[in-house]
């Protein structure tokens, strides 16, 4: 019985080193990957303390395919992300929207053996993606969830709309690159001047400092109001707290979008009258499916979209340092574990 390294989380939050046995043979279109790199992601905290594999943003080399397999072979490159399967039958299945089917497996809900914070995985043919040839592993790991859920939100968008992104973080600082090379007007706000440079760097075109006094790259008046040089056409909430919708609302254009995409726990509350007098829509929106998570690979290697990573080992201690940095707030941008 064929065996690899995992690391499961655990009731006191730290990550503890494991084992998965698998059968002999591969079964079906069932994929060996060795891991070369995994994201660490926001979702990854919600799982610390559960006992499962932690980690769905994985990249690795393929080792060895399942007798129906037909498109990948061995020494392929391949990464994986938040979903992993789902019936292939139903109305969502067969239009291309699988990530919506009743019996998807998304992480943290199927496969608790296995994930990305490991030296191997057994995957689904149909839920891999090739990784393009210009992104390293370390770059497309993040691309897997992070890249995936802002790519997802941009999709119909049209170069000349304008892109609002709440918050510069793990998210932010992909949806920025990713609205810029769309074409699209981007203003980014965010609650401190701090990263002001990155996002301008990144293709922002504009910054409000939400919190600042008017001043500089404040973006409000002398009364505090934020101001934008044109209406926000599609808002992404990239922040972990829910925000003022008092001061953003005003920014936000007709019949405007709103894609809260971080997990907060608790109930979303925004005004009733701001969004019924003026047509806004708040869009619940998912990681990407299949083959708009493969168009994003491509067009991140195409245009070159990159994620800004801190890597750690991956080991206890590595991934307990990743997790506490990230729970902290203190990462740059995203981390990345490397298989020692």
């Amino acid at each position: 019985m064929p065996s690899f390294t995992v690391f499961k989380g655990h009731p006191s939050g730290t990550p503890i080193k494991s084992t998965t046995t698998k059968p002999d043979k591969l079964t079906g279109d069932s994929v060996l990957v060795r891991v070369t790199a995994s994201g660490v992601c926001g979702t990854d905290l919600h799982y610390r303390h559960a006992d499962l594999v932690l980690g769905h943003e994985g990249v690795g080399i393929v080792e060895a395919v399942g007798p129906a397999t037909t498109i990948l072979k061995p020494g392929d490159r391949v990464g994986w992300g938040y979903e992993t399967g789902s019936c292939g039958h139903c109305r969502e299945c067969l239009q291309g929207t699988e990530n919506f089917c009743a019996k998807r497996a998304l992480y943290g809900q199927a496969n608790y053996d296995q994930g990305s914070f490991a030296s191997h995985a057994i995957w689904r043919e149909s839920f891999l993606y090739r990784i393009p040839d210009t992104l390293s592993d370390i770059e497309a790991a993040p691309l897997q969830c992070g890249g995936a859920t802002v790519y997802a939100a941009l999709q119909d968008i049209k170069p000349s709309e304008t892109v609002g992104i709440l918050g510069i973080g793990g998210l932010g600082h992909l949806a920025i690159q990713f609205a810029a090379r769309m074409g699209c007007h981007v203003v980014v706000l965010s609650g401190t001047s701090r990263k002001r440079e990155d996002a301008l760097k990144l293709g922002a075109h504009e910054f409000i400092n939400m919190n600042g006094d008017g001043a500089g790259d404040s973006g409000a008046d002398s009364t505090g109001v934020l101001k934008v040089s044109r209406p926000v056409d599609r808002l992404l909430v990239t922040t972990a707290s829910p925000p003022n919708w008092d001061r953003l609302l005003p920014l936000l254009a007709p019949r405007s979008r709103v894609y809260p995409l971080t997990v907060n726990m608790g109930t979303f509350e925004i005004p009733y009258m701001a969004l019924i007098l003026n047509g806004i829509s708040v869009v619940g929106s998912l990681v990407a499916s299949r083959h708009v998570h493969q168009a994003m690979l491509e067009f991140a290697a195409r245009n070159k979209v990159r994620s800004i990573v801190e890597t750690y080992p991956m080991t206890e201690e590595g991934i307990q340092e990743a997790l506490e940095k990230l729970d902290r707030g203190e990462m740059y941008y995203r981390g990345v574990l490397i298989p020692q």
